[in-house]
């Protein structure tokens, strides 16, 4: 199959290495370069050669924020049997493209990403599969997550969302609480550490992914229920209940079992 990749940051390029030797791969960046390291791969820069090529799928790979903007530049220069398809960790907005695009798509989400997953062993790993999309699009996705070891889940683009907002917006508001009231410590716990270490990975991330994941339609709901549950624990601290704190700890971890 003919496989265009749009954007040659960490996914992309992760997709161009797991697909290329089973595949003819391009890569389209328009930064020269991002693509200097991209091997067994056609590179492209302008949209001139995307048309030369004639892609069959493409793997919309940039960030969330230029994802649909990207789909219309490139999309005057595709045939029209191409399968769109994105990796974008929100879909909103993309059921209500995708139905006005004119092409057949597959929407997925590798629930995993280069900061903290381990590339070459995958089998802890989550992916999704939006079941709305094109049923040999799905399929194409279905065994490639497949032979990577990847749980797969079929969600609508709303249920994902929901699953997003739950999964991704309360560790990342955790972390910002964590570093916002950051410290200087000379001699740190190894629960402190581990904390530390999970923020600086956090934070490391696309600016662009950690807004969109905050402005999930779905977020502020999951973030009401964090400053519930503080609240709860600023009366218990408060009133330096053992009792209430002692039920507490039993609710939360129950939680975690």
């Amino acid at each position: 199959m003919k496989i265009l990749i749009l954007g040659a940051g960490k996914m992309g390029a992760f997709f161009t290495d797991l697909l290329s030797f089973d595949h003819e791969v391009a890569v389209y960046d328009i930064d020269p370069k991002r693509l200097r390291f991209m091997y067994n791969t056609q590179r492209f820069t302008s949209l001139d050669e995307i048309d030369k090529f004639e892609p069959e799928l493409i793997i919309n790979a940039v960030s969330l924020k230029y994802t649909l903007t990207v789909f219309e530049q490139v999309i005057p220069h595709l045939p029209k049997s191409c399968i769109l398809s994105d990796i974008s960790s929100v879909k909103t907005g993309f059921r209500e493209y995708y139905e006005t695009c004119g092409f057949r798509y597959v929407s997925t989400h590798p629930m995993f990403g280069p900061t903290f997953a381990n590339l070459g062993k995958l089998n802890d790993e989550n992916a999704i599969i939006i079941n709305e999309g094109d049923y040999m699009g799905r399929c194409f996705f279905k065994d490639l997550y497949s032979r990577l070891g990847l749980n797969i889940f079929e969600y609508t683009f709303e249920e994902h969302d929901q699953t997003v907002a739950y999964s991704l917006s309360i560790p990342f508001i955790s972390t910002f609480a964590f570093a916002a009231v950051m410290k200087h410590q000379d001699a740190p716990g190894t629960t402190f550490k581990r904390h530390m270490q999970i923020a600086k990975g956090v934070l490391s991330e696309d600016d662009t992914l950690l807004r969109e994941i905050l402005f999930n339609p779905y977020t502020k709901g999951q973030v009401e229920q964090i400053r519930s549950e503080m609240k709860e624990i600023i009366e218990i601290i408060d009133t330096r209940d053992e009792e209430h704190m002692q039920k507490y700890l039993t609710k939360i971890r129950k939680n975690i079992k």
